[in-house]
Protein backbone atom coordinates (compact mmCIF):
# COMPACT_ATOMS: atom_id res chain seq x y z
CA UNK A 1 0.00 0.00 0.00
CA UNK A 2 1.60 3.73 -0.82
CA UNK A 3 2.29 5.20 2.42
CA UNK A 4 1.21 9.01 0.75
CA UNK A 5 -2.04 10.14 -0.08
CA UNK A 6 -4.49 7.66 -1.38
CA UNK A 7 -8.45 7.53 -1.94
CA UNK A 8 -7.97 3.82 0.49
CA UNK A 9 -9.91 4.34 3.55
CA UNK A 10 -11.07 8.17 2.76
CA UNK A 11 -14.89 9.10 2.77
CA UNK A 12 -16.13 11.11 -0.45
CA UNK A 13 -18.28 14.19 0.33
CA UNK A 14 -21.49 13.40 0.35
CA UNK A 15 -23.09 14.72 2.81
CA UNK A 16 -21.59 16.16 6.19
CA UNK A 17 -21.30 13.80 9.69
CA UNK A 18 -23.40 14.34 12.20
CA UNK A 19 -21.87 16.78 14.64
CA UNK A 20 -19.10 19.66 14.91
CA UNK A 21 -15.43 19.24 13.83
CA UNK A 22 -14.74 22.86 15.31
CA UNK A 23 -16.36 25.24 17.94
CA UNK A 24 -15.82 28.40 18.83
CA UNK A 25 -17.36 29.95 22.04
CA UNK A 26 -17.75 33.44 22.95
CA UNK A 27 -13.88 34.24 21.31
CA UNK A 28 -12.20 37.24 22.22
CA UNK A 29 -8.80 38.69 20.88
CA UNK A 30 -7.80 41.93 22.42
CA UNK A 31 -4.66 44.02 21.26
CA UNK A 32 -3.64 46.80 23.97
CA UNK A 33 -3.10 49.98 23.09
CA UNK A 34 0.07 51.31 24.83
CA UNK A 35 1.44 55.17 25.32
CA UNK A 36 3.83 56.88 27.14
CA UNK A 37 7.50 56.24 28.32
CA UNK A 38 6.39 53.52 30.34
CA UNK A 39 4.30 51.96 27.62
CA UNK A 40 1.32 51.63 30.09
CA UNK A 41 -2.13 50.27 28.37
CA UNK A 42 -4.72 52.89 27.54
CA UNK A 43 -7.08 50.99 25.95
CA UNK A 44 -7.77 47.82 23.61
CA UNK A 45 -8.24 47.01 20.05
CA UNK A 46 -11.12 44.62 20.24
CA UNK A 47 -10.35 43.03 16.83
CA UNK A 48 -12.35 39.80 17.39
CA UNK A 49 -15.09 40.69 20.47
CA UNK A 50 -17.53 37.65 21.23
CA UNK A 51 -17.75 35.14 18.05
CA UNK A 52 -19.24 32.25 18.43
CA UNK A 53 -19.85 29.53 15.35
CA UNK A 54 -19.23 25.69 14.67
CA UNK A 55 -18.43 24.10 11.82
CA UNK A 56 -19.65 20.52 10.54
CA UNK A 57 -17.36 18.35 9.19
CA UNK A 58 -17.02 18.10 5.31
CA UNK A 59 -18.79 21.16 4.77
CA UNK A 60 -17.08 24.69 4.21
CA UNK A 61 -18.00 27.78 7.08
CA UNK A 62 -17.42 30.93 5.13
CA UNK A 63 -16.72 33.96 7.19
CA UNK A 64 -16.68 37.21 5.46
CA UNK A 65 -16.67 40.78 5.35
CA UNK A 66 -14.67 44.12 4.32
CA UNK A 67 -11.32 44.46 5.92
CA UNK A 68 -10.22 45.14 9.18
CA UNK A 69 -13.57 43.48 10.62
CA UNK A 70 -11.46 40.61 12.31
CA UNK A 71 -11.68 37.55 9.58
CA UNK A 72 -7.83 36.83 10.04
CA UNK A 73 -7.66 37.17 14.08
CA UNK A 74 -10.20 34.76 14.48
CA UNK A 75 -8.31 32.63 12.26
CA UNK A 76 -4.97 32.94 14.09
CA UNK A 77 -6.65 32.92 17.00
CA UNK A 78 -7.85 29.15 16.52
CA UNK A 79 -4.62 28.21 15.39
CA UNK A 80 -2.87 29.58 18.49
CA UNK A 81 -0.78 31.92 16.47
CA UNK A 82 -1.61 34.93 18.61
CA UNK A 83 -2.82 35.06 22.32
CA UNK A 84 -6.50 34.62 23.18
CA UNK A 85 -7.75 37.05 25.37
CA UNK A 86 -10.95 34.63 26.13
CA UNK A 87 -13.03 32.14 24.98
CA UNK A 88 -13.26 28.43 24.01
CA UNK A 89 -12.31 26.97 20.93
CA UNK A 90 -12.82 22.88 20.37
CA UNK A 91 -11.34 20.71 18.00
CA UNK A 92 -13.45 17.11 18.12
CA UNK A 93 -13.45 16.75 21.72
CA UNK A 94 -9.87 18.58 22.43
CA UNK A 95 -9.88 22.22 24.06
CA UNK A 96 -7.25 24.06 21.74
CA UNK A 97 -6.68 26.97 24.13
CA UNK A 98 -5.62 24.50 27.38
CA UNK A 99 -4.00 22.16 25.42
CA UNK A 100 -0.60 21.20 25.89
CA UNK A 101 2.79 21.25 23.98
CA UNK A 102 2.49 17.72 22.85
CA UNK A 103 -1.88 18.25 22.35
CA UNK A 104 -0.92 20.95 20.49
CA UNK A 105 1.48 19.02 17.98
CA UNK A 106 -1.02 16.15 17.41
CA UNK A 107 -3.56 19.45 16.48
CA UNK A 108 -1.36 21.01 14.34
CA UNK A 109 -1.20 17.84 12.22
CA UNK A 110 -4.98 18.78 11.96
CA UNK A 111 -5.56 21.98 11.70
CA UNK A 112 -3.46 23.55 8.60
CA UNK A 113 -3.61 26.73 6.69
CA UNK A 114 -3.55 28.16 3.39
CA UNK A 115 -1.92 31.49 3.28
CA UNK A 116 -3.45 34.55 1.35
CA UNK A 117 -0.65 35.58 -0.19
CA UNK A 118 1.75 32.85 -2.47
CA UNK A 119 4.73 34.78 -2.72
CA UNK A 120 5.32 35.41 0.91
CA UNK A 121 4.54 32.30 1.89
CA UNK A 122 6.97 30.21 0.32
CA UNK A 123 10.55 30.59 1.18
CA UNK A 124 12.42 31.62 -1.55
CA UNK A 125 15.61 29.76 -0.42
CA UNK A 126 13.87 26.30 -0.10
CA UNK A 127 12.84 23.82 -3.32
CA UNK A 128 9.48 23.09 -3.81
CA UNK A 129 10.24 19.73 -2.43
CA UNK A 130 11.77 20.55 0.83
CA UNK A 131 8.79 23.30 1.02
CA UNK A 132 6.30 20.98 0.76
CA UNK A 133 7.73 18.10 2.66
CA UNK A 134 8.77 20.50 5.66
CA UNK A 135 5.84 19.03 7.55
CA UNK A 136 6.27 15.79 7.11
CA UNK A 137 9.38 15.56 8.72
CA UNK A 138 8.70 17.91 11.82
CA UNK A 139 5.51 15.92 12.64
CA UNK A 140 5.62 12.43 11.19
CA UNK A 141 9.61 12.28 10.99
CA UNK A 142 9.49 11.30 7.28
CA UNK A 143 13.08 10.78 5.11
CA UNK A 144 14.46 9.64 2.34
CA UNK A 145 12.50 8.15 -0.57
CA UNK A 146 9.55 7.83 1.25
CA UNK A 147 9.21 11.78 1.80
CA UNK A 148 9.44 12.13 -1.96
CA UNK A 149 7.42 10.24 -3.28
CA UNK A 150 4.54 11.56 -0.53
CA UNK A 151 5.75 15.31 -1.73
CA UNK A 152 4.89 13.97 -5.73
CA UNK A 153 1.65 12.56 -4.91
CA UNK A 154 0.42 15.49 -3.36
CA UNK A 155 2.11 17.26 -5.98
CA UNK A 156 -0.06 15.40 -8.62
CA UNK A 157 -3.53 16.04 -6.52
CA UNK A 158 -2.47 20.06 -6.69
CA UNK A 159 -1.85 19.83 -10.47
CA UNK A 160 1.97 20.40 -10.85
CA UNK A 161 4.33 17.74 -12.15
CA UNK A 162 6.79 15.69 -10.28
CA UNK A 163 9.20 17.27 -11.40
CA UNK A 164 8.80 20.56 -10.03
CA UNK A 165 10.29 18.99 -6.56
CA UNK A 166 13.74 20.55 -7.38
CA UNK A 167 12.56 23.97 -8.49
CA UNK A 168 12.77 26.98 -6.79
CA UNK A 169 9.34 29.34 -5.88
CA UNK A 170 10.50 32.01 -8.28
CA UNK A 171 10.21 29.53 -11.48
CA UNK A 172 6.43 29.30 -11.07
CA UNK A 173 3.02 31.84 -11.52
CA UNK A 174 1.15 32.89 -8.72
CA UNK A 175 -1.30 30.10 -9.26
CA UNK A 176 0.95 27.23 -9.20
CA UNK A 177 2.76 29.11 -6.16
CA UNK A 178 -0.90 28.95 -4.46
CA UNK A 179 -0.95 25.19 -5.77
CA UNK A 180 2.19 24.96 -3.87
CA UNK A 181 0.75 26.00 -0.49
CA UNK A 182 -2.39 24.00 -0.72
CA UNK A 183 0.18 21.12 -1.04
CA UNK A 184 2.26 22.02 1.84
CA UNK A 185 -1.09 22.13 3.97
CA UNK A 186 -2.71 18.68 2.48
CA UNK A 187 0.39 16.80 3.00
CA UNK A 188 0.23 15.84 6.59
CA UNK A 189 -3.88 14.75 5.99
CA UNK A 190 -5.23 16.72 7.54
CA UNK A 191 -9.29 17.06 8.90
CA UNK A 192 -9.26 21.09 8.85
CA UNK A 193 -8.43 23.44 6.42
CA UNK A 194 -8.29 27.51 6.85
CA UNK A 195 -8.49 29.39 3.72
CA UNK A 196 -7.15 32.65 4.22
CA UNK A 197 -8.56 34.61 1.43
CA UNK A 198 -6.86 31.70 -0.90
CA UNK A 199 -7.76 33.76 -4.12
CA UNK A 200 -7.40 37.68 -3.03
CA UNK A 201 -3.76 37.64 -4.41
CA UNK A 202 -4.13 35.50 -7.95
CA UNK A 203 -5.69 37.14 -11.65
CA UNK A 204 -9.37 36.70 -11.64
CA UNK A 205 -8.94 33.68 -14.33
CA UNK A 206 -6.56 32.04 -12.42
CA UNK A 207 -9.11 32.47 -9.44
CA UNK A 208 -11.70 30.08 -10.69
CA UNK A 209 -8.66 27.02 -10.64
CA UNK A 210 -7.78 27.07 -7.44
CA UNK A 211 -11.61 27.72 -6.18
CA UNK A 212 -12.22 24.32 -8.39
CA UNK A 213 -9.13 22.48 -6.95
CA UNK A 214 -10.26 23.28 -3.83
CA UNK A 215 -13.64 21.98 -4.28
CA UNK A 216 -12.28 19.22 -5.70
CA UNK A 217 -9.70 17.99 -2.92
CA UNK A 218 -12.79 18.59 -0.40
CA UNK A 219 -14.84 15.73 -2.24
CA UNK A 220 -11.95 13.59 -2.48
CA UNK A 221 -10.57 13.86 0.86
CA UNK A 222 -13.62 14.91 2.80
CA UNK A 223 -11.81 17.79 4.39
CA UNK A 224 -13.33 20.63 6.15
CA UNK A 225 -12.78 24.14 5.39
CA UNK A 226 -12.70 27.25 7.38
CA UNK A 227 -12.79 29.91 3.94
CA UNK A 228 -11.78 33.29 4.86
CA UNK A 229 -12.75 36.12 2.12
CA UNK A 230 -13.66 39.28 1.30
CA UNK A 231 -15.55 38.84 -1.90
CA UNK A 232 -18.92 37.82 -1.66
CA UNK A 233 -19.19 36.15 -5.14
CA UNK A 234 -16.07 33.68 -4.22
CA UNK A 235 -18.00 33.06 -0.73
CA UNK A 236 -21.03 31.86 -2.68
CA UNK A 237 -19.46 29.19 -4.93
CA UNK A 238 -17.66 28.47 -2.42
CA UNK A 239 -19.31 27.51 0.99
CA UNK A 240 -22.07 25.91 2.55
CA UNK A 241 -22.55 27.69 5.70
CA UNK A 242 -21.44 32.05 5.28
CA UNK A 243 -21.00 34.42 8.83
CA UNK A 244 -20.70 37.49 7.82
CA UNK A 245 -18.28 39.86 10.55
CA UNK A 246 -18.36 43.27 11.48
CA UNK A 247 -16.21 45.01 13.54
CA UNK A 248 -14.98 41.79 15.45
CA UNK A 249 -18.47 40.52 15.83
CA UNK A 250 -20.71 38.07 13.84
CA UNK A 251 -24.05 39.96 12.60
CA UNK A 252 -25.41 37.71 10.63
CA UNK A 253 -25.07 33.57 9.30
CA UNK A 254 -27.23 31.27 7.89
CA UNK A 255 -26.59 29.29 4.71
CA UNK A 256 -25.32 30.30 2.21
CA UNK A 257 -28.85 30.16 -0.47
CA UNK A 258 -30.60 31.68 2.12
CA UNK A 259 -27.97 34.50 2.69
CA UNK A 260 -27.58 35.55 -0.87
CA UNK A 261 -31.49 34.71 -1.43
CA UNK A 262 -33.04 37.05 1.74
CA UNK A 263 -30.32 39.05 3.39
CA UNK A 264 -31.93 40.66 6.83
CA UNK A 265 -28.79 42.63 8.32
CA UNK A 266 -28.58 46.06 6.72
CA UNK A 267 -24.40 45.52 6.94
CA UNK A 268 -25.51 42.26 4.98
CA UNK A 269 -27.55 44.22 2.56
CA UNK A 270 -25.08 46.72 1.65
CA UNK A 271 -22.18 44.10 0.87
CA UNK A 272 -24.43 42.28 -1.39
CA UNK A 273 -25.50 45.22 -3.51
CA UNK A 274 -21.49 45.73 -4.07
CA UNK A 275 -21.16 42.16 -5.93
CA UNK A 276 -20.32 42.96 -9.54
CA UNK A 277 -23.29 42.40 -11.84
CA UNK A 278 -23.73 42.70 -15.89
CA UNK A 279 -25.87 45.60 -16.23
CA UNK A 280 -28.96 44.40 -18.99
CA UNK A 281 -29.95 47.21 -21.36
CA UNK A 282 -32.38 49.19 -19.46
CA UNK A 283 -31.79 47.80 -16.49
CA UNK A 284 -30.92 49.88 -13.13
CA UNK A 285 -28.38 48.09 -10.54
CA UNK A 286 -29.02 49.84 -7.09
CA UNK A 287 -25.83 50.00 -5.17
CA UNK A 288 -26.24 51.46 -1.73
CA UNK A 289 -23.22 52.88 0.31
CA UNK A 290 -23.15 53.52 4.18
CA UNK A 291 -19.82 55.57 4.16
CA UNK A 292 -16.75 54.58 6.13
CA UNK A 293 -16.25 52.38 9.15
CA UNK A 294 -15.67 54.08 12.27
CA UNK A 295 -12.18 54.13 14.02
CA UNK A 296 -10.98 50.89 15.54
CA UNK A 297 -10.63 52.40 18.64
CA UNK A 298 -13.11 53.74 20.42
CA UNK A 299 -16.16 52.15 18.94
CA UNK A 300 -19.56 53.86 19.49
CA UNK A 301 -22.16 52.44 22.16
CA UNK A 302 -25.11 50.38 21.16
CA UNK A 303 -24.95 48.31 18.18
CA UNK A 304 -21.51 49.02 16.15
CA UNK A 305 -23.43 49.79 12.76
CA UNK A 306 -25.71 52.37 14.10
CA UNK A 307 -23.25 55.17 13.03
CA UNK A 308 -23.69 53.33 9.23
CA UNK A 309 -27.00 52.44 9.33
CA UNK A 310 -29.81 54.08 7.61
CA UNK A 311 -32.54 52.33 10.29
CA UNK A 312 -30.51 53.54 13.21
CA UNK A 313 -32.85 54.73 16.08
CA UNK A 314 -32.82 55.60 19.86
CA UNK A 315 -32.78 52.21 21.05
CA UNK A 316 -29.77 51.26 18.27
CA UNK A 317 -27.35 53.51 20.02
CA UNK A 318 -27.82 52.04 23.67
CA UNK A 319 -28.68 48.15 23.18
CA UNK A 320 -26.10 46.32 21.68
CA UNK A 321 -28.12 43.49 19.83
CA UNK A 322 -27.32 39.88 20.22
CA UNK A 323 -26.80 37.00 17.77
CA UNK A 324 -30.48 35.25 17.87
CA UNK A 325 -32.21 32.91 15.37
CA UNK A 326 -34.47 34.22 13.14
CA UNK A 327 -38.45 33.14 13.69
CA UNK A 328 -38.94 30.62 11.45
CA UNK A 329 -35.47 30.02 10.21
CA UNK A 330 -33.52 27.20 12.19
CA UNK A 331 -30.23 27.88 10.94
CA UNK A 332 -30.28 31.57 10.14
CA UNK A 333 -28.87 33.90 12.94
CA UNK A 334 -29.19 37.82 13.03
CA UNK A 335 -27.76 40.21 15.26
CA UNK A 336 -30.59 43.17 14.97
CA UNK A 337 -33.19 45.49 16.71
CA UNK A 338 -34.91 46.31 13.22
CA UNK A 339 -35.19 42.90 11.32
CA UNK A 340 -38.00 41.45 9.59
Amino acid sequence: MNPGISNNGLSRRSEAKPGYLLKVEDLKTYFPIKKGLLRKTVGYVKAVDGVSFAVKPALTFGLVGESGCGKTTVARSILRLIPVTSGKVTFGNTDVLSADKLQMQNLRSNLCLVFQDPFGSLNPRMTVGSIVGEPLKIHKNVTGAELTERVCLILSKVGLSPESINRYPHEFSGGQRQRIGIARALILQPKFVICDEPVSALDVSIQSQILNLLKDLQDEFSLTYLFIAHDLAVVQFSCDIVAVMYMGKIVEQAPVNELYGDPLHPYTITLMSAIPRLKAPGRQITRQTVGEPPPIVGQPAGCPFNPRCPFADGRCLVENPPLRQVPGKSEHLLACLHSK
